[in-house]
């Protein structure tokens, strides 16, 4: 059999695998050895004193590459903008963030939601984590919605919903995942999220006051609160934002000149900043000990995904199935434009049985490839592309794009991740009434996702100004 279909094969089974459930590292990891093994044993030509030497070659490889990867530098921003999160949560900001956008945006048809929106958009800045933002916030909104007559059902979708945002908007765990997998600048993938992921907050907020508009008592607007209150919301809250300032004026360095640091030395900043802030608010060790313990539990399960997947990346290397993927793709006689839709349809069905980070690392390597040979290659120039931009930035809108697909992983059934945290937090609410809570944001995430295919430089004028 030769390593093409090895590869196929071992990558049916490990499907197979995940969808009856078995966690995405251990699959990936296991598929990956079993395939290393298969692949050498072929190549000593399937002699049975043979075997062992295969395993023995096989299990080097498998430890090599894991820790080769898992090492560098820019992994290091994984945790540390994990923490600036639970840091900012135990320091008090977030309930600021939540009161501040509550007397701004209020008064709006279905006001409290939309200021729920805003809130975690601002949360998710400090925040690399789109379970932590959900989860925080189901404590915080959605009780107050309750209070003020929304369904538990919608009120619980906004959250899980608004949770997503973390997915684009810096610091990104997920764009952060993206960069290292396909080798690119971290700093200009950062970059490229601010402008998607607030586009997606004011999508969010005008679908919730269409929806306000159109059904009665849908979202009651709250109203009451005078300028003076309003303004007097808003110093509570700017932590938040000092915090972003900081770090993106220690990475990108917006004078000029060379930058004062790398993304991962900005994260490590953030989260020494934000502790200040939680000592001076008065955070006692118990609240110190638990944002550790959530953030190390994060960050160990991210990067569990990424051992076990690394090892099934390096046994599709050996079986050449991404250069087999690419070469049908470029051989499909239609338009890159309309290939490229179909790629991210396929990542909207693969989405409902498989995690973000699980899906992206398993697809990446096959996939990233072929939509470059799309492009025209990692070098080609902006003229001469099929999508009518360089290689670099290319790589940075498909990355944009697969990130805002990635978030129907978080909230689309029976995996969404986001709804199990909001319905674990809040005991009240069903998992079944979160999923049908979220049903109206599909909507408003395949306008976003269209209009970010159609108007690129949406993604791409920013991270084009460093």
């Amino acid at each position: 059999m030769e390593p093409i279909q090895i590869g196929m094969v071992v990558s049916g089974i490990m499907v197979l695998f995940v969808v009856l459930g078995m966690r995405v590292a251990f699959a990936a990891g296991m598929a990956g050895l079993v395939g290393l093994v298969w692949i050498f044993w072929a190549k000593f030509g399937y002699a049975p004193d043979k075997l062992g030497k295969a395993i023995t070659v096989s299990v080097k490889v498998a430890g090599q590459v894991p820790h080769s990867k898992v090492s560098t530098q820019a992994l290091s921003l994984i945790p540390t903008f994990i923490l600036i999160g639970y840091l900012a949560y135990y320091a008090g900001l977030t309930k600021a963030l939540f009161e501040a956008a509550k007397r701004w945006v209020g008064w709006l048809p279905g006001g409290l939601a939309v200021a729920t929106v805003f809130a975690t958009a601002g949360f998710a800045a400090v925040s690399g984590a789109s379970v932590a933002t959900s989860a925080v916030f189901a404590r915080i909104a959605i009780p107050e919605m309750l209070a003020n007559g929304y369904d538990k059902k919608f009120a619980a979708g906004v959250v899980a919903a608004g949770g997503t945002l973390a997915s684009l908007i810096p610091p990104s765990a997920i764009l952060v995942i993206y960069a290292i997998i396909v080798e690119q600048d971290v700093g200009k993938l950062l970059l490229a999220g601010f402008i998607p992921g607030a586009f997606s907050a004011i999508i969010y907020g005008l679908l919730i006051v269409t929806l306000a508009l159109i059904l009665p008592n849908f979202g009651p607007p709250v109203r009451g609160f005078t300028w003076a209150e309003r303004f007097k919301a808003l110093p509570p809250a700017m932590p938040i934002f000092f915090v972003v300032f900081i770090i993106i004026f220690f990475i990108y360095n917006p004078f000029g000149g060379d930058a004062w640091g790398t993304p991962t030395e900005g994260g490590a900043l953030g989260a020494f900043v934000v502790f200040l802030m939680a000592i001076w608010k008065g955070m006692r060790w118990a609240q110190f000990r638990d944002a550790l313990l959530e953030t190390a539990k994060l960050a160990v399960m991210i990067f569990t995904i990424i051992w076990g997947v690394l090892i099934y990346v390096r046994f599709l290397g050996f079986a050449d199935l991404p250069g087999a993927f690419s070469d049908f793709i470029t051989g499909l006689e239609q338009s890159p434009m309309l290939t490229l839709v179909m790629i991210l349809l396929a990542y909207a069905v693969l989405g409902m049985f498989m995690d973000a980070i699980g899906m992206l690392l398993l697809t990446l390597p096959v996939v990233y490839p072929a939509v470059m040979a799309l492009n025209g290659g990692e070098m080609v120039s902006a003229a001469d592309s099929a999508f009518g931009m360089s290689g670099p930035m290319c790589a940075i809108w498909f990355g944009i794009l697969v990130v805002k697909m990635a978030e129907f992983c978080l909230i689309t059934p029976p995996i969404g991740l986001n709804c199990f945290v909001v319905a674990g937090v809040r005991p009240e609410v069903s998992v079944q009434d979160v999923f049908k809570g979220v049903a109206p944001f599909f909507i408003a995430d395949a306008i976003t996702i269209a209009l970010l295919v159609s108007f690129p430089w949406i993604v791409l004028w920013l991270p084009s100004q460093v």
